[in-house]
């Protein structure tokens, strides 16, 4: 009896069947492979885009932000020019700035001095309608607090007025300055005698034989008054 063949490499191929005839695999011509570039892929595009568009997001935000800014101090200045109801200044060099805004300016017809504008208002009023004056114009009635600027406001002022300056005493001899600096009982200007009266809580410069000074008057006297303001720095 015969020994049956054993087969240890057996290969098995699927040919392609043409009108029913088997044709050998040796005679098929081989394929051509054709190697196609990839392009970038979607998820590539997508974060190149959007890294794209967060960048101008963050731009646009930046310009946004300083336009702002800019919008928002211009309508402050114009609102505080506005409040002050000044239409014209004047205004110096300011060499002493250390800052981006070197012009020093006083409303016209108010007179310059160190960091403050001074303007003499000629209508006689009450101490209180005085303030309320000045205070309508961005200002208060003046303050002294040094000789310099005691002389220098005194000779713009007529020696033959008294004018309220910004000096009360709301009680028991407390005086006080309306702009709340303290006030320096060794930089004060009274005249000789004077204050004299606890009924008297308001205060005027006027001159007398010995020069000029300040007098505790009656707030509801009516007299003319000197009105300051802080400079304004363009």
């Amino acid at each position: 009896m015969a020994s049956p063949n054993i087969y240890t490499d057996v290969n098995f191929k699927t040919q392609p069947v043409s009108s029913g005839t088997i044709s050998d695999s040796s005679s098929a011509p081989p394929k051509k492979t054709t190697i196609h570039k990839s392009s970038p892929g979607f998820p590539t595009l997508l974060l190149a885009s959007l890294i794209f568009f967060l960048l101008m997001a963050i731009l646009t935000s930046v310009a946004l932000i300083i336009l702002f800014q800019m919008y928002s101090d211009l309508l402050e200045e114009k609102n505080t020019m506005k409040q002050l109801n000044h239409t014209k200044l004047d205004c110096m060099k300011d060499h002493s700035s250390t800052e981006d805004k070197v012009w020093s300016c006083c409303p016209k017809d108010w007179k310059p001095f160190s960091s403050h504008c001074y303007f003499t208002a000629t209508g006689p009023a009450s101490w209180r309608e005085s303030e309320e004056k000045c205070s309508s114009m961005g200002a208060h009635l003046m303050v002294i607090h040094s000789q310099e600027e005691q002389d220098f406001i005194t000779k713009i002022l007529d020696s033959q007025a008294a004018y309220y300056i910004g000096l009360l005493d709301p009680g028991h001899r407390q005086w006080c300055w309306v702009d709340q600096t303290p006030y320096n009982e060794s930089a004060t200007f009274w005249h000789p005698g004077d204050p004299n009266n606890d009924n008297e809580q308001c205060v005027i410069i006027n001159h007398r034989y010995s020069g000029w000074g300040w007098n505790d008057v009656p707030c509801s006297g009516e007299q003319k008054s000197v009105c300051q303001m802080k400079k304004i720095y363009l």
